[in-house]
């Protein structure tokens, strides 16, 4: 039969599927299922999702007897002696029954109503035929001779349908001349040879590309298996789990564990992006290894991150990839990790000098890198000490601001930067990072455009607390979820800073004149928050770092007259001031709409001191900001009543590379939710009793607590009574029993604090100052909440999706037209060929489709500072 033979035959018996009922299951119909198809492709072109979706809802039970019989046929395969063998046990029969498991699951996932029928039939006790019996039935299944007499049916007890089948998977990933290298004659068929040389391994298996194009089909397999996450809600998800991710990640078996979590993480970061020397080749050509690495990363990264939900009794199983994780400790293992990820995440800085346009491919993987390198940093001790004790954290620091920059304008990157932000928040709290930020940075001029900083001369810290302050006032009010962890950052490490330059310390004032000014603050019931980290952060440096930041004290004394006005702060005053503004800005001519863009900045005005109405001298913090893109306000989070009528990033900000248009942008402001900042109304919802999610290794604890907390903004009237209630607990005492002391003593010895000379300097440098004791550095951790591990899976399974979307690449696009919840799809109008796209017109159409993640509404802050880190019950054991 030839090939369009047999792909017409196989297409008849689709429509046979869902037009007769109850087809018997030992109708020979059944095998053209895996001996017709010649490719993927053959079946995710023929075996359309209407079909698919025809049979569920017509003739569900001829679809129950399909995966039963290309399961029975996987699992007979996976035991025959001779397998792979092209006459007794194929490895194409194997290849198709994974690929028709492939294509049919995700519409049986998509189905709400199916949910009971799954659990009985996927993970249900069940009884099936004895080996013996089953080989002797599939002989006659085959045509054999029909006068033979059909054996006795002998069956047993089995595992669950679904565990046999994740079971039979891991296995064909390590199997003789499948996957791995032929076995001598008597071995055992499945060898647990890790992959490649790495961690755990000194020397990489021979491999050939149908070894790594068969690897390729198992783990998208175990993908679509793990990916029913994709439809449930972010908010059900972390507390429901999925049955496959569950029983993969608590498989107790070391040497299975290590073997597959070595083989994935050593593909991965052998890859090597810039192999190919011509710049065109992942636009016209699909690369073999650059599709196996995405498969390797995506179900590392999806087995990793897996919170395992706990039971109604007793405490959660544990996640052993996650834990094997935590345990790694060698340095060449740590080294071989870092340089991998390094060379990944390095490729399109380095890429900036190609003089040929769409050329940097190479960030591929960036957003997947990231995350692993998140994921590794939280959950292993001795790595992070690696990082910071071999400076290689100063690398990672500018790669992960070079991310963040470069994403901050991109809709369908705003997941990648907040968790840029988080990884900062992350490392910010061991004490050696702050301490080696110190050390002065001489690489600016090599660094791309977008991230350098015109004059820049200073330390690590300078250069990271200016790009902190260009991420903040640069993204026009796009990140203000996450500004709670970026203040965290600099919190954290303040209290190591020695010698911060003068632009660094202007920068922090400049901060704190626009969180400090009423509109700021009268804007909603947590923005004091905001303030109250950046407060803690200027006591810190002044009380442990004193004598080595003079510039910076200075600063803080020729702005007094701002922090003396913030403690006499009261609502009348507040709104005099902003009525003031309004009026200037009336006569002006602006707008004084908060949704105009071109007032963003009226909300952060500087402070000016309602009592004091002569002329001032101008100084630093008296820079105008009505025309700048500085939006710490809520602009945005004004319009939240209703989210979907809200204009989204995909439809507001169209990525300009046509080549991101099938990339899946991330939650609108649904980011990792911490105690510290939560709104007084959010706090007063949280309900008594929540779960806890465990994580494993993690070096911060799950909060027990609901994210709910998006105050809506249009709502809420300030008070006096609620202004009473924070304005006394923020700490000014350190800054005001400074100023007092150092004005004193400045006028005694008829110097000014208007000018920084030398004799000031001096007199500050040397002032012992009395009733400020140095308290304890605080640690804001980053703290998960069940939300925030609902944003974080929402955010690699939008990596998942979108990379298979990619079809051009050597993908199938296993979830295309599903209805996934986790997060929306929008389809959007088509482009036409580019360069870097050069299709036809019905992939034009096909492909472009912008994807986002969905409507969790969360403001994240920073952590209590108070707040201790968790039980031992939630932490888990560490590395």
């Amino acid at each position: 039969m030839g090939a369009s033979d047999s792909k017409l035959v196989f297409k008849k018996g689709i429509f046979r599927l869902s037009e007769e009922r109850h087809i018997p299951a030992d109708d020979p119909y059944w095998t053209s299922f895996w001996e017709l198809p010649e490719s993927s492709e053959d079946v995710f072109s023929l075996f359309a999702p209407a079909d698919i979706r025809r049979t569920r809802d017509r003739a569900i039970e001829n679809l129950e007897t399909l995966i039963l019989a290309v399961t029975s046929r996987l699992f007979i395969l996976r035991h025959h002696p001779s397998f792979p063998d092209s006459e007794f046990a194929p490895e194409r029969d194997a290849l198709n029954c994974i690929r028709i498991l492939t294509r049919v699951l995700p519409y049986l996932y998509e189905a709400d109503r199916l949910q009971q029928w799954e659990e009985k039939f996927f993970w249900g006790s069940r009884r099936k035929r004895t080996r013996r019996s089953a080989i002797a039935n599939e002989v006659l299944f085959d045509e054999a001779e029909e006068d033979v007499k059909p054996p006795v049916d002998e069956f047993e007890e089995a595992k669950p349908l679904a565990e046999e089948l994740i079971d039979t998977l891991i296995d064909l990933l390590f199997f003789s001349d499948l996957t791995v290298p032929r076995q001598p004659h008597g071995k055992p068929k499945v060898t647990h040879a890790i992959w490649q040389s790495g961690v755990g391994c000194n020397t990489a298996v021979a491999t050939t590309k149908e070894y790594e194009s068969n690897r390729c089909e198992i783990l998208r397999l175990l993908l679509t298996l793990a990916s029913q996450s994709m439809f449930m809600s972010p908010s059900v998800l972390p507390a429901k789990g999925t049955k496959a991710l569950t029983y993969i990640c608590t498989c107790s078996d070391k040497q299975t564990v290590l073997s597959v979590l070595c083989s994935l993480l050593n593909t991965s970061l052998k890859y090597n992006p810039a192999s190919w020397r011509v710049p065109y080749n992942t636009l016209m050509f699909k690369d073999p290894k650059e599709i196996l690495v995405t498969y390797t990363l995506q179900f590392l990264l999806v087995i990793l991150l897996y919170p395992i939900p706990e039971p109604a009794t007793g405490s959660a199983p544990k996640n052993y990839y996650r834990h094997f994780l935590g345990r790694l400790h060698r340095p060449q293992d740590f080294q071989f990790i870092v340089d991998g990820m390094t060379r990944i995440l390095s490729q399109p800085m380095q890429a900036n000098v190609s003089y040929i346009p769409g050329t940097q491919t190479a960030t591929r993987f960036s957003p997947e890198i990231i995350m692993l390198f998140w994921e590794i940093t939280q959950c292993n001790k001795r790595f992070r000490s690696f990082m910071i004790d071999t400076q290689r954290a100063h690398d990672f620091v500018i790669l992960i601001l070079f991310y963040a920059t470069e994403y901050k304008a991109d809709a369908s990157k705003q997941g990648v930067v907040r968790m840029c932000a988080f990884l900062l928040q992350t490392l910010s709290v061991e004490k050696n990072f702050g301490v080696n930020l110190n050390k002065s940075f001489e690489g600016q001029d090599t660094l791309p455009t977008a991230i350098r900083i015109p004059g820049f001369k200073g330390t690590y810290a300078d250069f990271l607390i200016q790009s902190i302050y260009n991420l903040i006032t640069r993204s026009q009010g796009k990140l203000s979820a996450i500004y709670p962890a970026l203040l965290a950052v600099i919190n954290n490490i303040a209290a190591y800073l020695e010698g911060i330059n003068g632009i660094t310390s202007s920068k922090l004032l400049q901060l704190y004149s626009s969180m400090s000014s009423p509109s700021f603050l009268l804007a909603n019931d947590s923005n004091h928050n905001l303030l109250r980290s950046l407060l803690e952060s200027m006591n810190a440096i002044i009380e442990h770092q004193y004598k080595k930041n003079t510039h910076f004290v200075y600063l803080i004394l020729k702005n007094r007259k701002r922090f003396e006005a913030l403690r006499t702060f009261t609502l009348e005053s507040g709104q005099e001031e902003l009525e003031r503004r309004n009026r200037r800005r009336k006569e002006s001519g602006q707008s004084s709409d908060p949704f105009d863009a071109g007032s963003r900045g009226s909300s952060l005005d500087s402070l000016r001191s309602p009592t004091t109405a002569q002329p001032r001298t101008p100084t630093l913090s008296d820079v105008p900001e009505e025309d700048s893109t500085f939006a710490i306000g809520d602009a945005e989070d004004e319009s939240d009543d209703d989210d979907d009528d809200r204009p989204t990033p995909a439809q507001s900000s169209p990525s300009e590379n046509p080549s991101r248009a099938s990339s899946v942008a991330d939650v609108e402001d649904a980011v990792p939710t911490q105690l510290r900042g939560m709104s007084e109304k959010a706090r007063g919802k949280m309900p008594a009793g929540m779960p806890t999610f465990s994580r494993q290794n993690s070096t911060t604890s799950l909060g027990s607590y609901s994210g709910a907390g998006q105050s809506m903004v249009s709502a809420f009237e300030p008070s006096a009574d609620w202004i009473e209630s924070w304005l006394p607990e923020l700490p000014l005492h350190t800054i005001l029993t400074a100023v007092q002391q150092l004005t004193a003593l400045i006028t005694r010895q008829g110097l000014t604090a208007d000018s920084p000379s030398a004799a000031t300097l001096k007199t500050i440098q040397d002032a012992d100052l009395v009733a400020i004791e140095p308290s304890p550095p605080r640690v804001h951790s980053f703290e998960w909440s069940p939300l925030a591990l609902g944003w974080y899976e929402s955010l690699i399974w939008s990596f998942v999706f979108a990379s298979e979307m990619q079809v051009a690449r050597g993908t199938v696009g296993v979830w295309n037209g599903t209805a996934i919840k986790l997060f929306k799809v929008q389809e959007t109008a088509a482009q036409g060929p580019t360069l870097t796209s050069p299709r036809g017109a019905v992939d034009a159409v096909g492909s472009n489709i912008v994807s986002r993640i969905g409507s969790i509404n969360l403001r994240a802050t920073a952590a209590s500072p108070a707040s201790p880190p968790g039980p031992p019950s939630q932490r888990g054991s560490q590395a």
